[in-house]
């Protein structure tokens, strides 16, 4: 159960910088920095020019147009319009708002001459050019991806000749639509439609979290409220490469089983763009029907926060609060409260730890949400963390309690003003109350 995807935290095609070719001269002592004139002048042209290109690409894929695509392909890339043809025919099972390319703002790329006598005498340049989409019913503005795309100009214009070229500085994103064909199911959820897309080998997993969609928002509506999109696209994966293009290379899901990913928030908006869940390729053979359940709406609370979490913000209030609702209502208590056999359930490393070295004596630290055993005991202290205060003081306290925290690192002195503002306890007695709470559990049965 991994931290919400990062306020602050970028990948690389985030952090590509707008930079011009400059050429420097030095008059009197003083550095004068211009652009040439015919250069400049020649380079918008040819960006103009690419610009079209890449418009009647979108339009090619988006109609899964062969001739149209044949017409946008250099003849020579015959893979690349294989490739194409493919995407262009899985994309269709996704109902699109928008699809399109831009050109980024960025300089060309430098192109090796191994590459480039492929070609001949014909020009060849390289470009980060921004896929932009949305789909229809689920996101509310489009999200952006990079793709770096390889041109050549023949003798009647420029020709896409490869978007994933093997060049210095060259990232290339990869859909769902980029690894086969697809199963889509739609769920019609509180804030409108929601979508579970995968490889049609992942049908069952794509089903049952379909039939778990609903329910899942409304959960988190519960406990949250309604001030979120009561929507998501889910996406299931079929292998780790295609895992990795959807979430970046800081999980592999070797150690996860989903995750939930955005684009940076804008600040000053209440919007998050790219909100996606991602399963992990052998998550429907990993989870049971009430593990799959959990988390679905662990990862539905990343989503409904995320405009209001930044980074940094303490991992126990983050995770504890996603895996609170996510186990909400699968206790055996009719009241709602923890009991023992809850405990052992949920939180077993907890209880083995506990009884072995005695009660957790302190709040989980962000550096324990690490891979392996150590991460499983911070998830279940988080998780049992929320469960009392959720269970002592209130649902309301905890969410107040979550949106007090989730304004970015604190400081422990913050950390016990937060604590001592909602719930009227300083982080000693506090942790000191938790602690009893566990102890209690315990000892019964």
């Amino acid at each position: 159960m991994p931290a919400p995807a990062s306020t602050n935290r970028h990948r690389r095609w985030e952090r590509l910088g707008l930079a011009g070719l400059v050429l420097a001269v030095v008059t009197a002592g003083v550095l004068l920095v211009v652009a040439p004139a015919d250069s400049a002048d020649t380079d918008r042209t040819t960006r103009t020019e690419l610009q079209s290109l890449v418009d009647r690409w979108a339009d090619a894929v988006r109609r899964a147009d062969r001739d149209a695509l044949a017409s946008v392909i250099d003849p020579a890339a015959t893979a690349l319009l294989e490739s194409e043809t493919l995407r262009a025919e899985s994309l269709r099972a996704v109902p699109l708002a928008d699809f399109g390319y831009e050109m980024g703002p960025e300089p060309d790329l430098d192109v090796p001459t191994t590459l480039t006598a492929a070609f001949g005498a014909d020009p060849v340049r390289a470009h980060i050019v921004y896929l932009r989409y949305a789909v229809d019913g689920v996101d509310e503005e489009p999200t952006r991806r990079p793709v770096t795309a390889l041109f050549v100009e023949r003798s009647g214009g420029w020709l896409l000749a490869d978007d994933a070229p093997v060049i210095p500085g060259a990232v290339t994103w990869r859909g769902p639509w980029d690894h086969g064909p697809l199963h889509v199911a739609e769920v019609a959820t509180s804030g409108g439609r929601s979508l579970v897309i995968g490889p049609t080998d992942r049908r069952d997993l794509i089903e049952a979290t379909a039939t778990e969609l609903d329910s899942a928002v409304d959960a988190v509506s519960e406990v949250w409220g309604e001030e979120w999109s009561r929507r998501a696209l889910v996406v299931a994966t079929g292998s780790r490469e295609e895992f990795t293009h959807q979430v970046g290379t800081r999980h592999d899901g070797e150690e996860i089983a989903a995750v939930a990913v955005s684009d940076a928030v804008r600040p000053g908006t209440d919007t998050a763009t790219g909100q996606r869940i991602v399963f992990a390729p052998d998550a429907g053979e990993r989870l049971t029907r009430q593990g799959l359940r959990a988390l679905l709406r662990h990862e539905m609370v990343h989503i409904a926060t995320r405009t209001e979490t930044v980074d940094g913000s303490p991992l126990w209030v983050l995770e504890g609060y996603a895996d609170y609702i996510g186990y909400r209502g699968t206790g055996t208590d009719p009241a709602g409260g923890v009991t023992a056999n809850d405990l052992r359930r949920i939180a077993p490393t907890l209880v083995q730890d506990s009884l072995r070295n005695g009660l957790p004596r302190a709040l989980p630290d962000d550096a324990e949400f690490t891979a392996g055993q150590g991460a499983r005991s911070a998830y279940e202290k988080a998780w049992s963390v929320a469960a009392f205060t959720a269970e002592e003081f209130g649902v309301d306290s905890l969410t107040s309690l979550y949106r007090a925290l989730s304004t970015g690192p604190a400081e422990p002195d913050e950390v016990d003003d937060a604590l001592r503002e909602v719930v009227g306890l300083g982080t000693g007695d506090y942790v000191g109350r938790w602690g009893d709470w566990v102890s209690e559990r315990l000892t019964v049965g």
